[in-house]
């Protein structure tokens, strides 16, 4: 008997994903070119400023009118710190909430004083999740910059040295390291980056295929599924455990060699069933009939199979969910393809509109748009 591929699991511990959905009225600072003497300059083309030009360690670093000057001389390093004077922007206290403010300090390789530049215009604390900010929305000189939730007002709008310390990407991939960081700022570790890449080689047509804009909607909306499986690639295996024991179809000729509970949910698409653990295994060239633990304890693995899914399966919908973007037919058709037959056409909106929020704020964050067909 022909059985349904794999359907996507819904995060079981209750948790819900909140991702805040970032404002799509973007205001902009002003197109010049970066400056190349290493100045950061913001709303109504003030920089980013040292006070006093001092070096102490808390000295607050503000905004003020550009005058060339080393208080106004940034560097993008490459280890994600953004330095001037000898020390690194710090976030104080190590704050996360919105209102921390900024300083000067000196250099420690901490989570407060690591920034990723976007393709938007934002500069970004990955462990905050949150973007530079100049307070109140003010353009004044002496104004205290802070972090606080990205908005994608004027006053988060930053334009940074050129040729800066971003580290190239050498995976190739789409997303750098540090987006993805960006996105999964409380991920598990086991949800790696180099597993995630180490995985790519199995499609290689996954988010290389069209123009740029498609590639990166196409590792967009991925991510943004995965996230809503996982809870923010949190929950590696499924947290309910009083169903394991059901995802043994022993109509299968092969049956359930691993054990009677040995197929519950797993990995970024919470792969399950023994059936759907034995058609991954079979095209991965990995023999996970009798080792699904594989999902769980080697993060290339899990990946493999969340890209497996995506590249090779319909589920409830008419096609892939890589063929649903790079023939356009939108976001909402991989929701569909994903857990269509339980949330689409109005069954559960809010579900839908989870997975809609974080694809939106992810293709912000690689600067690029969300495109059409958002809902399913």
């Amino acid at each position: 008997m022909t059985k349904t591929p794999l359907r996507s699991l819904t995060l079981r511990s209750g948790a819900a994903l909140a991702v805040a959905l970032l404002s799509s009225a973007l205001a902009t600072v002003p197109a010049a070119a970066a400056d190349p003497a290493g100045q950061i300059t913001g709303i109504a083309g003030k920089c980013v400023d040292v006070a006093a030009a001092s070096s102490a360690n808390g000295t607050p670093v503000q905004l003020y009118d550009c005058n060339g000057t080393a208080a106004q001389q940034w560097t993008l390093a490459s280890d994600g710190t953004i330095r001037a004077l000898g020390k690194c922007l710090d976030i104080t206290d190590r704050g996360t909430a919105n209102g921390s403010t900024v300083q000067l300090w000196d250099c420690a390789g901490s989570a407060n004083q690591k920034w990723v530049v976007t393709a938007a215009n934002d500069i970004v604390n990955p462990q905050a999740d949150k973007c530079l900010d100049a307070t109140g929305n003010s353009s004044a000189n002496g104004t205290r910059l802070q972090i606080w939730t990205c908005t994608g007002g004027a006053n988060q709008k930053w334009r940074a040295p050129s040729g800066g310390g971003t580290p190239p990407n050498p995976s190739g991939f789409v997303v750098s390291e540090a987006q993805f960081n960006q996105m999964f700022p409380g991920r598990n570790s086991f949800y790696s980056y180099s597993g995630l890449t180490a995985a790519l080689g199995a499609y290689p047509g996954f988010a290389t295929t069209g123009s740029d804009t498609v590639k990166k909607q196409e590792a967009a909306a991925f991510l943004a599924n995965v996230s809503h499986e996982t809870g923010g690639l949190v929950y590696v295996v499924e947290q309910n455990t009083a169903n394991y024991p059901h995802y043994c179809d022993t109509g299968q000729p092969y049956g359930c060699p691993a054990g009677q509970a040995a197929y519950y949910g797993r990995g970024p698409i919470q792969l399950s069933w023994n059936f759907n653990y034995k058609a991954a295994g079979d095209a991965l060239g990995i023999d996970l009939l009798h080792n699904p633990n594989l999902v769980q304890t080697d993060s290339a693995v899990a990946w493999k199979t969340a890209l497996w899914y995506w590249n090779t399966q319909t589920g409830p919908g008419t096609m892939t969910p890589h063929n649903a973007i790079v023939n356009g037919r939108g976001f909402g058709e991989t929701i569909r393809s994903i857990n269509g037959s339980l949330e689409c056409n109005g069954r559960n909106p809010a579900q839908v509109q989870s997975r809609i929020d974080a694809y939106q704020r992810f293709t912000q964050i690689l600067g690029t748009t969300p495109g059409s067909n958002l809902t399913c």
